[in-house]
């Protein structure tokens, strides 16, 4: 008996500690209420390919900074179909897509599936690392409810579009468009919009254009389909969309480059060698 008391007082006790934790944890995550001022700008760390961290701007000083106003509404529904459907109609959480992640994670016995919406990517982005875990999906949480709180849906679409992986040490559409397309983010075509929504679910490995373009385009033309569904295009403008081959001359000329560099390593290698 007293030792069945001690083990019901040894587990109530981890209990309160592990709620003290995350009610600290969670009461030092950083304000939003600064995200809804347009002129804010906040330095923080992204990766590139190899894993090295490096500063990049959120705001107006950043070149490749894209306003809402000029970002296509192409752009903004496309990533809406590819990533967070219920995006307009949601507090920030989706909890069907929760569930069905939970399910889904269950199964596979891992954190397979993330199911976060556009606002929780942009609390990850802004505040968080890319551990998965309980505890950072947690905060990733609170912090995407502060958010719907305190900023409006199009600020919220902005900063996901403005910081946004697109590429090696490609964040942000005005970047992206200038990549792969040497063009401002507000020239883009429909066509050219869902080529970058394409990518999100992995441009470095699985929707990796320089390796898997045509994957790219296929998912290309499904979002296409959805925004005609939608009425974001008439059957006119899918149809020409559909028509048009995205112009990529600035991600091929990237490629031809890196595989000239590749080549001349690989020289400058085998004459060391002889020498």
């Amino acid at each position: 008996m007293k030792i069945a008391k001690s083990i019901l007082l040894i587990a109530a006790g981890v209990i309160v500690l592990c709620a003290v934790w995350a009610g600290v944890s969670f009461y030092r995550l950083p304000s939003v209420e600064g995200l809804a001022d347009r002129r804010m700008n906040l330095t923080i760390q992204v990766k590139d390919w190899k894993g090295k961290d490096h500063p990049f701007i959120v705001g107006p000083r950043n070149g490749y900074w894209t306003p809402s106003r000029n970002i296509p509404t192409e752009m903004k529904w496309s990533v809406i179909v590819a990533e967070d459907g219920r995006f307009y109609s949601h507090d920030g959480i989706d909890v069907k897509a929760i569930k069905d992640a939970i399910r889904y994670d269950l199964e596979k016995r891992s954190f397979a599936r993330g199911a976060s919406t556009i606002t929780q990517q942009v609390a990850k982005n802004l505040y968080l690392s890319r551990e998965k875990s309980i505890t950072r999906k947690l905060k990733e949480i609170v912090l995407a409810l502060r958010m719907e709180r305190e900023l409006t849906k199009g600020r919220i679409m902005e900063l996901y579009l403005n910081i946004v992986e697109l590429g090696p040490m490609v964040y942000g559409i005005g970047q992206g468009a200038q990549y792969y397309f040497d063009k401002p983010a507000s020239d883009l075509t429909p066509r050219e919009c869902t080529f970058l929504a394409a990518m999100l679910p992995g441009p470095h490995v699985t929707y990796n254009p320089y390796k898997h373009l045509s994957r790219v385009l296929k998912r290309s033309d499904m979002i296409l389909r959805q925004l005609r569904d939608k009425g974001v295009l008439s059957e006119r403008e899918y149809l020409q969309a559909l028509e048009e081959v995205p112009n990529i001359s600035g991600m091929q000329k990237k490629v031809d480059d890196s595989f000239k560099g590749k080549m001349l390593n690989l020289f400058n290698k085998m004459f060391k060698i002889f020498q």
